[in-house]
């Protein structure tokens, strides 16, 4: 589609501070604005979407919990995740929701299989899954035809978290990563190389390499 696209590679940031600016560049940025996708980490957090129910936090602890606008109920974000927030303006990508959630969907389960590890999404809830693991969450927010929030990979992480919660409002819910599928868990800044790559291609800013 030629549409301009920068990655930012953020490393370990706060998650409240990432979310202004999210909502910020979103209000701020009009029909010339470039296509934003930002790779990071975040410290640990519980994050609400905004359909979300008090009765999936089970035990949130010392482990804060913010309330967001994006769809979903629950989930938690720590060390060793790779989140990808796409600030996208979807209708010049000519791109519906469906559109851009299968897109993120597809770029999982194809970076996963370059792993060597079998995912695949659900028709019944946005993710990617590993058997009946959930390996990654999806959550998005549109304002203006544009879009911000993102997805949630796990890689190498620190699970016992999710058990504080039902995750993603599902009760009993098995998590995966992909240390626990490998020999080795890959680098952080790798798996998002492969990401990036994937996602470029399936939201048309490339073709097929």
């Amino acid at each position: 589609m030629g549409t301009e696209l920068i990655v930012r590679g953020l490393g370990l940031v706060a998650y409240e501070p990432t979310l202004e600016a999210m909502r910020r560049f979103t209000a701020e940025r009009d029909d010339s604005t470039p296509d934003e996708i930002w790779f990071l980490e975040h410290p640990p957090v519980f994050t609400q979407g905004q359909a979300g129910k008090a009765e999936h936090l089970l035990a949130p602890g010392d482990i804060p919990v913010v309330q967001v606008e994006r769809g979903g109920q629950v989930t938690y974000h720590g060390p060793g995740q790779l989140v990808a927030y796409l600030l996208l303006d979807i209708r010049r990508l000519e791109l519906g929701v469906r559109d851009l959630v299968s897109a993120m969907e597809r770029s999982l389960v194809g970076l996963l299989a370059g792993y060597g590890i079998e995912a695949s999404p659900r028709p019944d809830a946005p993710g990617v899954y590993v058997g009946a693991a959930k390996i990654a969450s999806l959550g998005l927010r549109i304002r203006r035809g544009c879009s911000f929030h993102g997805l949630a990979l796990n890689v190498d992480m620190d699970m016992a978290p999710f058990r504080r919660i039902n995750p993603c409002g599902y009760a009993g819910l098995a998590m995966a990563q992909m240390v626990d599928l490998l020999d080795d868990a890959p680098p952080l800044s790798e798996v998002a190389c492969r990401l990036e790559r994937e996602l470029k291609v399936q939201l048309g800013y490339t073709g097929r390499p």
